[in-house]
């Protein structure tokens, strides 16, 4: 007997049809990636909050691979296979499963699998442009298909990449601010630590250790972290090697002797990351805080009054949209903007769309060089639910 299709398989085809048949006719050809994927590569490049959510499975040749927890990251393998120089400009749509784990507690609009109907495109050469056809695009399939409201909200990653390049710090703490930016509380946390008691992630260790430590002799201190351990009879099976354990504590010794982040920079970081406006008074505040900044958050937040720009031009009422500063998107490999499509039936834990721009995912996953992308994703059981149950 052959396996049993949901109860609203045929709804979902049909939603489908209607999704692709947009994006299709805006150019963007129709392709169905692989849905077995390469473990590693997706693991790399998701960030933490997708990658403990991923499906892995090693088969009989020994192979790590997983089902993909995106289309995303397929799309752009698909990509490289047809154009391994990455020099071509290319606009995909797709419509296909994903799989991520869920919690047994979780409710419908979150399902082991689900389909997401959505579009790429690859080595665009004005990223204003791209990112507002994107988002336009993802609207108006979304509109074509039955959705009658929603809401808006909308970031830009690199607006928090540009503040942070301008701020007086070790490019150490740059990293664990950026690696935090996904979750709110923990990256308040870690600002806070840095701002007061930098060294306090010494403490756990032995005193005399850390202080042998040279950060400008990563060698030496590879030595020396490994007759520590020598010492403690401590075997290195199944865990990070000692030129590992080293770097680490090599950060954690730097941090030690580094003065505490200046109160003005905390501030202004902090200042940032609260802000959540309508998308055009941000603006506003945003450039009071580029005058403390650099030239680069200057430029960064021209590239976002540009976008906005464009999202008018073509219909949006950027007036109701919302730019929230902390939003970054849950999924690690955004450079830029990026935006969720929410409905109040379903709430902000649940968006019915969302996408971004990704301008480093591709050579991440083997291109010889970074290339300008972006992209947007609908999950269609969601959206088939909003649209079946009038929810607004």
């Amino acid at each position: 007997m052959g396996a049993t299709q949901p109860a609203n398989f045929e709804a979902l085809e049909a939603q489908a049809r209607t999704l692709l048949a947009v994006f299709i006719a805006a150019g963007y050809e129709a392709v169905a990636p692989d849905i077995i994927q390469p473990a590693g590569v997706f693991l790399d490049v998701v960030g933490e909050a997708l990658r403990g959510r991923t499906y892995v499975f090693t088969d009989l040749n020994g192979e790590e691979l997983c089902l993909r927890p995106d289309l995303t990251v397929p799309t752009c393998r698909l990509y490289l296979q047809r154009h391994p120089a990455a020099d071509s400009q290319a606009f995909y749509s797709y419509n296909g499963p994903a799989f991520r784990f869920q919690p047994a507690s979780a409710d419908a609009s979150h399902p082991r699998e689900f389909r997401q109907a959505g579009i790429e495109a690859f080595g665009d050469k004005d990223a204003g442009e791209a990112d507002a056809r994107t988002l336009v695009l993802v609207l108006r399939a979304l509109q074509q298909a039955g959705l009658p409201s929603w809401r808006l909200r909308i970031g830009d990653v690199g607006l928090f990449d540009a503040l942070l390049g301008a701020a007086n710090m070790p490019e150490r703490w740059r990293r664990r601010l950026r690696h935090q930016f996904w979750r709110p509380e923990a990256f308040r946390a870690e600002l806070k630590r840095l701002s007061s008691q930098p060294a306090r992630s010494a403490a756990a260790f032995p005193r005399a250790l850390i202080d042998a430590l040279d950060p400008e002799d990563p060698e030496a201190a590879e030595a020396l972290v490994a007759e520590h351990l020598e010492k403690g009879g401590v075997e290195l099976i199944g865990v990070r090697s000692a030129a590992e354990i080293a770097e680490g504590l090599l950060a954690i010794a730097a941090d030690a002797k580094a003065p505490p982040l200046k109160p003005e920079t905390a501030a202004l970081i902090d200042s940032y990351v609260r802000t959540r406006l309508p998308a055009p008074q941000a603006t506003g505040v945003l450039r009071k805080l580029a005058k403390s900044a650099s030239d680069g958050f200057a430029n960064a937040l021209e590239a976002y009054d540009r976008r906005c720009m464009l999202l008018s031009e073509s219909g949006i009422d950027i007036g109701a949209v919302e730019f929230s500063a902390e939003f970054g998107r849950s999924v690690g490999y955004y450079t830029g903007f990026v935006f969720e499509v929410v409905v109040e039936g379903l709430g902000p834990a649940s968006p019915v769309g969302g996408g971004g721009r990704y301008d480093g995912l591709l050579k991440a996953v083997g291109a010889p060089r970074n290339v300008p992308a972006v992209g947007g994703a609908i999950h269609t059981e969601r959206l088939l639910a909003v649209v079946r149950g009038g929810k607004r």
